[in-house]
Order: structure tokens, then sequence, then C-alpha cells
């Protein structure tokens, strides 16, 4: 489960144009020669002599060079500079983490990873992971008890019912068994996992351990900070864990409340919705900006909610701060006190079963010794520019520290922290590499499935009369896809934005069945500057629902003679 994208549109930071370099000595490039990267994560069973993959998080890749790389790296080997103890240490061993470990062996740095709680970080034990577990479970729930969509198949299901223990049980043992995974694949690979919590001491140093335990000072060439976040809880907000929790809480599904109050209405919130909702729960919404679902584009946002929240046992409560919310003590229910979110006038009072705080994430910063080296936050961010190098409290970049994931805010996704780890160690390794974020494709995992990646229409518009270009607009429905007709899910639209003088695609948004898997055609035609004159002529299986994507770009109009790839990709 992701909290909502965040992702600037404004130029690189002016850090990076003023020519400041870091003491790594990474080549600057112009924008024509930049590589821009995607997202890989291999994660290797070290109880078997083959390397096999077991997960979505598992990718097996075998090639001559890593074959090499495994042989090499038994013993991790040795520091290329002798005056450090590694060439890169990375504090957390969440996603992002995990991937820049994975790549930086590859690269044959000595590597270790310091993790003070699991390793998997919140993706796989609090957040991504075990809620797919819950909403494969609430899928599977929500199609045998829709007794009409069973008929049209010619299926009889008695009544459904569930068990939560066994329900909790699936979402558990499926994060124990990526984290497994994961650590599994580091040592395979001979990373080293420090276990303690890490805290910088000064340029290229730093310390961890526990608190009882003492601590081991160490030395590295590259520092990576990966330290992801934590869920936000606004001020007035008592969580006891039992009646009001947060996303961490939830997942663990220790009970099924037969009215729940949802505090925020993107994606964890959205998730939470279509979980409850499956398991018989009565769900209410507050959510403090004008309409539900902000942040998704409006017109699919529209859509979503009219499938995703109208049918279905939920109400809102629209442009109001929860003030203050008590958990259920003495045989008193959750107390909720709502104020107007502009005018801040008490609005109403709620009395629920339980409250779930899914209000975001804040980053996890503290602790990291970061005025060591006159770093400031900003609200908790570590501040970083486009080639994720750490910027001081004097606009200056730090040598040999870099800063991935939650941690620096711009686009708070697991998949994105692992592409920016990934990033880094590229820049390691002697090849400039800026990531291109508006590439970076997010998704909401209810039923049906909600897609993006690139601007919203609305953003798209607003960077075009800036810049003064044209937008144009295509659509496709779900209901022209004999995939979709055939499994009777034909509620769903696609939206490509796009530029119509030259092609190029601007943002792509899908509402409908398995939204989640067919964006990343869209992604990655964004991050290799494909246009769309040029897309258009892949060639899609029949009958597939990547045929709905096929017939959104067929249907774009780009004037003729427009230019084909994107010669100049401009990172952001």
């Amino acid at each position: 489960m992701q909290s909502a994208v965040s992702l600037s549109l404004s130029s690189p930071s002016s850090v990076a144009r003023s020519g400041l370099t870091s003491s790594h000595n990474a080549p600057l490039l112009t924008p024509g020669s930049l590589r821009f990267c995607g997202l890989r994560v291999e994660a290797f069973h070290s109880k078997s002599s083959l390397l096999t993959s077991s997960s979505r998080l598992d990718r097996l890749y075998v090639n001559s060079n890593l074959i090499k790389v495994v042989a090499a790296s038994k013993d991790n080997g040795a520091p290329s500079n002798s005056h450090f103890d590694y060439d890169l240490v990375i504090i957390g061993a969440g996603v992002g983490g995990h991937g820049a470990a994975l790549h930086a062996v590859e690269k044959g740095l000595k590597t270790a990873i310091v993790e003070g709680d699991v390793v998997g970080g919140t993706c796989v034990n609090r957040g991504c992971v075990p809620s797919k577990a819950l909403l494969a479970v609430s899928g599977r729930m929500r199609e045998l008890q829709n007794e009409h969509h069973m008929k049209s198949f010619g299926l009889q299901v008695a009544a459904a019912g569930y068990d939560r223990q066994a329900v909790a049980d699936h979402a558990n043992n499926l994060a124990s068994k990526i984290r497994s995974n994961l650590t599994n694949s580091m040592k395979a690979l001979g990373v080293d996992i420090l276990t303690g919590f890490g805290t910088i001491l000064g340029p290229q140093k730093l310390k961890y351990g526990k608190r009882d335990s003492g601590d081991t000072v160490i030395t590295a060439k590259d520092i990576i900070i990966a330290t992801g976040s934590i869920p936000f809880v606004p001020k007035g907000i008592e969580v006891d864990g039992k009646t009001v929790i947060t996303s961490d809480h939830a997942l663990k599904l220790e009970f099924v409340p037969e009215w729940i109050a949802i505090v925020g209405s993107g994606y964890i919130g959205l998730e939470f919705s279509d979980v409850y909702t499956a398991l018989g729960s009565e769900v209410t919404f507050i959510e403090a900006l004008d309409q539900l679902m902000p942040g998704f584009d409006p017109e699919i946002g529209k859509l979503a909610q009219r499938v995703l929240i109208n049918p279905r046992k939920i109400d809102s409560h629209i442009g109001v701060f929860a003030s203050k919310i008590t958990p259920a003590k003495n045989g008193k229910p959750v107390q909720i006190e709502l104020i107007d979110a502009k005018t801040k006038e008490p609005k109403d009072t709620l009395e629920v079963d339980a409250a779930l705080i899914a209000t975001g994430r804040a980053p996890f910063t503290q602790g990291l010794g970061l005025e060591n080296i006159n770093v400031q936050t900003q609200r908790g961010f570590v501040p970083v520019d486009e080639r994720m190098r750490v910027i001081n409290a004097d606009g200056k970049l730090v040598p040999h520290l870099f800063c991935i994931g939650d941690a620096n805010g711009k686009m708070m996704l697991a998949h994105a922290a692992s592409a920016q780890g990934i990033s880094v160690v590229e820049q390691l390794s002697g090849n400039d590499h800026v990531l291109n974020h508006l590439s970076i494709p997010a998704a909401c995992f209810t039923h049906p499935e909600i897609s993006m990646v690139g601007l919203t229409e609305p953003q798209a518009r607003e960077k075009a009369e800036k810049e003064g270009f044209e937008v144009s607009v295509a659509k496709t429905s779900f209901k022209a896809n004999t995939k979709a007709l055939a499994e009777n899910e034909g509620e769903g639209l696609a939206k490509l934005i796009y530029r119509p003088d030259n092609g190029e695609i601007l943002g792509v948004h899908i509402f409908g069945l398995h939204a989640a898997d067919l964006i990343h055609e869209a992604s990655n035609a964004i991050a290799l500057g494909t246009r769309i004159q040029d897309i258009k002529f892949a060639v899609h299986a029949h009958p597939t629902l990547s045929e709905v994507l096929d017939e959104l770009f067929k249907s774009a109009k780009v004037k003729i003679g427009a230019p084909g790839q994107v010669v100049e990709p401009v990172p952001v």
C-alpha cells in the first residue's frame, strides 16, 4: 500500500544547475546523453544452488555478468579503496535499500546494509505486500458475493464466508516469505547485513548498533540514506492500536469492525475501504479536501467513485478535519470531532466502532545524525538534487552522501525508491544517471484497480499554458475489449493525455480490470521517450486486456509530419 504520490513539476534543483559536483567524480553529461533507469529488484534463494524466483519482488536474472558477480561476492570482496571498510553502506533495508545493494554488488562494490528493524521495511512488512494479501481476499469475497456476476457465468455459489484469523495469517505469511526472500538474496550475493540503527558521525563515517549492545563505527566511500517513512498521525488523534489505528495495525486484521471511519481517501484509505466493505464493515470517509480521492485525475476519480464508493456501504464527510479522535473505552465507542477545514468551526461528532488514520506518511529521518554534516531536513525530508545527492543547510552538496525513497519525499512509492537507489549506484560506477520521475507508474489495488503515470489532465494543461503547447486527450473503454467482456468486467476507462504537435505522451490513467499491470506499457514509453506515432504500430496479442492500450494509442490524433522518438528527455 502506498501513500499519495508527491511529484514536483518544477524544474530541477537550482543546486544541480550551479555546477556543484560531488567528489566521487561522476561525469556530468548533457541531457541528450543521460540514461534513464527503471525498477529492477532481484531476489534469490540462498538455500539452493539454483537462482529461482518465487514472488513479484523476486526476478530471475541470469547472464554471464551476474554469474561472475555471484562467484566473486561470497565474501563480499574488498573495498576498492583500502582507506574504507566498504565502498557503499546503505542505511535502511527496505525495497529501496535492497535494490541499491543488489545493483551495487553487481557493479563490484563492497556493500553493507544497516537495518535497525527487519529487512523489507514498510513495503514488505507493513505496506505493499501484506495489503495485497488482504486485497486478494477482498477481491474474491466481492466476486463470490455478487450473485448477479456469478449467474452471468452460469455459476451458483452458496453464501460466502471467511475466517478472520486465516485471512490475517495469509497476509502475515506472505510478508514473512518475501522478507526471507529479500534477506536470502542479499546474503547470497555477499551483502553484509549489519543489525542496528545507523547514525552518520561525519563525512564517510557512521556507527550502528542496538541501544543495549553498544555501537560499531565503520567507514564507507559512499553512504545512501534509505530509512523510509512511518504513518503520519495529525495532532489531536490518539492512536491506541486497537480501536484507533494506522495502516500498520490494520494490516494485522485483529478484528473487523461493524462501522469504521477512515480518515483520508487517498491510496491507503481507498484500498482499506475495499477490504473492510468486502468483509462486511460499513465505512465512513473523512476527507479534508472538497472531494474524495484527491490526487487522482479528476475524470478517473469521478468514475472510480461511481464504482468503488457509491454502490458500497460507504458514506463520507468532505471538507472537514478530524480535530480530535478518542479511542473506545469504558463501554463508549470511538469519538470523532469534526471541524470545517476552512473556518475551523465545529461541524459534527461521530461515534464509530473504529477509526483508521490514513492521512499519508511522514519521513523517518530522526536519529540519523544529519546535524553532524550540517544537513537540515525540510518537513522531515532530507533535501536532495535530481541525482539524489544530499544538500546541506548552506545549499551545497554533501560529498559521498545520497538519500533515496520516502526519506527524500520526491515520490513516496517503494518502486520509486528502488529506482532511485539503482540510479545512485550507476553514478557511483561512473555513469551519470538521472531518473525521470514522470515515467514512474503508481497503482491503487482496489477492485477494479486504478493506475497512472505522468501528469493528470489539469497538470498537463497548466504546463501547456506555461510552455505554450497544445494538449489533446484520447480515451478508450473496457466495454470495447473482448477479454474484459469475457470476464464480465467491462466497467473501465483508459485515458491518454498527449501533445498532438509531436506525439509526446504526457500522462496515462487507467481504471479497470488489471489496470496496475496495464500501465507499464505507457510508463516504459515515457521512460524511453517513445512517441505515439511510433508506439501505435506495436502489436498486441488478441484477445488481451493490453488491447485497451493499443486502441488508446491508435485513437490519438498526432499531426502529420510530427518528429519521432524523443531526443533529449528532460530529467525531473
